[in-house]
């Protein structure tokens, strides 16, 4: 028993926190679960406890742990229940949490993100936006305390794959970061005007949250991943090279001077890279079934065009422009989003708003986490007022 390691996933009801627990599952012996953290989904996480009999259980959201607490308590469940985002930072920096599974989507994830790394806790991230809005403080963290970063996603997990000894970057000549291109990549650019938020989550080869899939959709998915490699890594905006591969097997690539290209190949399974950094150094069973290249056929392989992809192209301009901008570009891309799937905008503003607040970032890269929480904050007032001068008395209309 004294080789087990205590997990604590955040965001546990979505999808990589259910794939997580699918792994976790499979080796009893490894793994044990500690706490489960989710908003509002009651019925899912009361499920979760009564399967893994986490030790504690957070709800953001204050009725919603109430709730939880009155089901748990029927069933004389010993799972303690707490609330509120405060209880996030307490259960990853906990004593007895050895690995936590960040997988809390949005700016949300970045405050018990920065307090597990400050507790030198295994972080497996999956929130790419803790990078996004603070990477230098997140990773002088994680290098501080002497934390453990993982990266979930699966182009970063495949890249880390990619690089025998990732302290050495001398010999890199590109990173080459995989794009399915997601499911407008053949529309015609008039036609983009017309998509649905039903269409937007509609991933051709992932099962993922809708907003993660119109972040897909627009590409910013990817933009923000870049960003995310470039602080990972500990390399140049233009080491990056975006491609777009429609088959999403080959989740990343590395190129080095010797001319050789190291890539990691799978079937489009988040278990895989959850797998590895759940085992990492060690290897895992995932649950994943074993890619057929035979079945595959064929890798194609496309240059991605930032006028079909406006939002990768802010994504780089972002970053080029520094911590700031891209604090905004997350903010912004954060109430874009939720505005298209409310149906408030249009698919083809969002990279409109997007590049409205970006005009009004500050220079330069906040060092403290108290400017990180400004420019993150003046940054969603400048979307809401975007919103709220485009949108008056303009009801959108999609059509199927």
């Amino acid at each position: 028993m004294a080789n087990i390691k205590n997990i604590s996933i955040l965001g546990a009801t979505g999808t990589i926190g259910v794939n997580t627990l699918d792994v976790i599952a499979r080796h009893p012996n490894k793994f044990k679960v500690f706490a489960l953290t989710a908003n509002t989904n009651i019925d899912k996480l009361y499920e979760q406890c009564i399967a893994y009999k986490p030790h504690y259980a957070v709800m953001v959201d204050e009725n919603s742990a109430e709730q939880l607490q009155q089901q748990l308590s029927k069933i004389n469940s010993d799972t303690i229940v707490l609330s509120g985002a405060d209880n996030l930072d307490f259960i990853a920096s906990h004593a007895e949490t050895d690995y936590v599974m960040a997988a809390i989507v949005g700016a949300a994830g970045l405050l018990p993100n920065l307090a597990a790394a400050k507790a030198g806790k295994r972080v497996m991230l999956a929130n790419k936006e803790s990078l996004v809005m603070s990477g230098k403080l997140f990773m002088d963290a994680i290098h501080e305390h002497k934390a453990e970063l993982l990266p979930i996603d699966s182009e970063h997990n495949a890249i880390l794959q990619c690089m025998p000894d990732a302290n050495n970057k001398v010999n890199i000549e590109k990173i080459l970061l995989t794009a399915s291109g997601g499911p407008f990549r053949t529309w015609e650019a008039n036609q983009l005007s017309s998509v649905t938020p039903d269409q937007a989550v509609a991933h051709p080869n992932w099962e993922m949250g809708k907003k993660i899939s119109v972040d897909s959709a627009t590409m910013m998915n990817k933009g923000l991943e870049v960003i995310e490699a470039c602080w990972l890594f500990d390399v140049d905006v233009d080491m990056i090279q975006v491609v777009i591969h429609p088959q999403s097997t080959i989740h990343s690539m590395v190129s080095y001077n010797d001319g050789s290209v190291l890539a990691q190949l799978g079937n489009p399974d988040m278990r895989t890279p959850i797998a590895y950094a759940l085992g990492w150094p060690e290897r895992i069973v995932s649950g994943v079934n074993q890619l057929d290249i035979f079945d595959v056929a064929r890798l194609d392989f496309e240059q991605p065009d930032f006028t079909h992809y406006p939002c990768l192209r802010l994504a780089y301009e972002a970053h080029t422009q520094g911590g700031n901008a891209t604090i905004a570009l997350n903010a912004a891309n954060e109430i874009a989003v939720e505005a298209f799937l409310r149906e408030q905008i249009l698919f083809t503003d969002i990279p409109k708003l997007i590049e409205d607040v970006l005009k009004d970032a500050s220079s330069g890269t906040p060092e403290i986490l108290e400017d990180i929480l400004i420019q993150d904050k003046l940054s969603r007032e400048h979307s809401n007022l975007w919103l709220a001068k485009n949108t008056k008395n303009n009801k959108r209309q999609f059509i199927s």
